[in-house]
């Protein structure tokens, strides 16, 4: 339930700039060398919920919901029927120095242009490529500081320093560098959707208990 993704920035008044960006859902993939789990960012306003789906039933297996006004986050296990207050994770620790280099590529993904950053790390054989886009996707950089994951994924970005206002990766590639830049994880946008959720979908299903 925590193989999730990503990232970070400073915010100012939270629910004044989500009103004028994304809504809507976005769909990803984030594979491994050893799975893939689909995922999706369902938006509006000051509210987002990431749900994550089991890859043989299809299912959604466990969601997050995230209040970017109130800086709140919740867990929700449909299996279990519970759902409860998660932490923020602990400031991750980066051995040795990230190096960050901006591309002079651009690619399309989902119909939505991006340019190329690439973050090094020659102490964590570790370099990550981003393929980020500028498209009102205010949600993002908020929900990342407050969720503070520690994923390689996650953390290089916030090694991005300067990204405009409503910035998002919608394709990422980490590699090894000592093996030939063999790429161990990858995420990718695979669908974007501009209808709004309904408040139910970005909600605590009805019926359900709070773990305490």
């Amino acid at each position: 339930m925590k193989k999730f993704l990503f990232f970070t920035v400073i915010f100012f008044s939270v629910s004044a700039v989500l009103a004028q960006g994304f809504t809507g859902s976005l769909e990803f993939n984030y594979s491994t060398l050893k799975d893939t789990n689909t995922n999706v960012y369902l938006v509006k306003n000051n509210l987002v919920k990431l749900d994550q789906y089991e890859k043989k039933s299809k299912g959604i297996v466990g969601s997050f919901i995230f209040d970017l006004t109130k800086n709140e986050i919740k867990f929700v296990n449909p299996k279990r029927k519970v759902w409860g207050t998660q932490n923020s994770e602990a400031p991750p620790v980066i051995k040795g120095k990230c190096e960050v280099t901006k591309g002079k590529d651009t690619k399309m993904v989902q119909g939505i242009k991006c340019s190329d950053y690439t973050v090094y790390n020659v102490e964590e054989n570790t370099s990550i490529t981003y393929w980020v886009s500028t498209d009102k996707f205010n949600f993002f950089l908020p929900l990342m500081k407050l969720w503070n994951r520690k994923d390689k994924q996650s953390v290089y970005f916030t090694q991005i320093k300067g990204l405009p206002e409503g910035s998002m990766p919608l394709m990422s590639e980490e590699k090894l560098l000592s093996d030939e830049n063999k790429i161990i994880s990858t995420l990718v946008v695979t669908k974007i959707t501009k209808t709004a959720p309904t408040d139910a979908e970005l909600s605590v299903p009805a019926g359900y208990k709070k773990f305490e």
